[in-house]
């Protein structure tokens, strides 16, 4: 990487293809911004081409949500696709967080602080599903995978406050209520080391979503808006009826989340 603005290198997190050097790139960022080692001014965006496209490998195939397969976790090959499935979220979500540090400019420090922790927590999850896909006999790009989510970050791009409300506080809110259902299944096959990774990603990710709270709530107030009623406005103009129900409510409120937030996301799902 060869300049030290924040918005610069994760551009370069986020455009690169290759798997491996975008990990590497990742850890870089990380370093610099431990370590203090970039410009000050973060209110001046790198002078290059906006990014419409994350970088990604040739694998795997993009497929419509409809066309990825079911996942049977009987079979070895169904744990393998299931391991995928999450594998290829948390690629996705490696880029989100590098988006976010990149496109959002202007914002406090410590909005770039939580996003390059997100990021390098994200390549690790990354790092630790690849290796148990690597003990199934597979590796990433082998399953075809859809492209939901970084639709959604396209479509959030104008605005940091439509993109913590729906990236954080919609999909990744959803992987806190799922992660418990699919640990089960795991325990039910007794793979308890996909079960064992699980639940590190659950724990970090309520964190994720805490920090999409923080700066969702931070929008709006700098706005004067109502932070509850402007993200049940939000989920609807973005989901468009795709409202689930939250069921892990533990892990939503210790994300952020209000008890009239779920009161009326429950409503909403009914």
């Amino acid at each position: 990487m060869s300049t030290q603005n924040l918005h610069c290198l994760a551009r370069e997190c986020l455009l690169e293809n290759e798997v491996s050097k975008k990990i590497e790139k990742v850890h870089q960022l990380h370093e610099v911004f431990k370590q203090g080692d970039f410009e000050q001014d973060l209110s001046l965006a790198c002078s290059l081409d906006p990014v419409d496209t994350a970088g990604r490998p040739d694998k795997p195939e993009l497929v419509s949500p409809r066309e990825v397969p079911k996942r049977k976790l009987g079979t070895e090959h169904g744990r393998a696709a299931a391991i995928h499935s999450f594998c290829h979220i948390e690629f996705n979500a490696i880029n989100l967080a590098c988006d976010a540090v990149y496109r959002f400019v202007g914002m406090p420090m410590a909005f770039y602080q939580d996003w390059i922790q997100v990021a390098f927590e994200e390549a690790y999850h990354f790092e630790l599903l690849q290796e148990r896909l690597a003990e199934l006999g597979c590796q990433y790009g082998d399953f075809p995978a859809h492209n939901g989510l970084w639709e959604l970050a396209q479509k959030t791009a104008h605005d940091v406050m439509d993109r913590m409300a729906i990236i954080p506080r919609v999909m990744e809110a959803r992987g806190l209520d799922v992660t418990p259902f699919i640990q089960q299944k795991f325990r039910n096959v007794k793979d308890q080391r996909s079960v064992d990774i699980l639940s590190i990603i659950l724990r970090d990710e309520i964190g994720h979503v805490e920090a999409g709270t923080r700066w969702f709530r931070y929008a709006c107030e700098q706005r004067g808006l109502d932070p509850d009623e402007t993200y049940l406005k939000l989920v609807r103009e973005y989901m468009k009826g795709d409202i689930q129900c939250p069921t892990h409510r533990q892990a939503r409120l210790e994300a952020g989340f209000s008890e009239s937030e779920l009161e009326s996301l429950q409503m909403m799902c009914q």
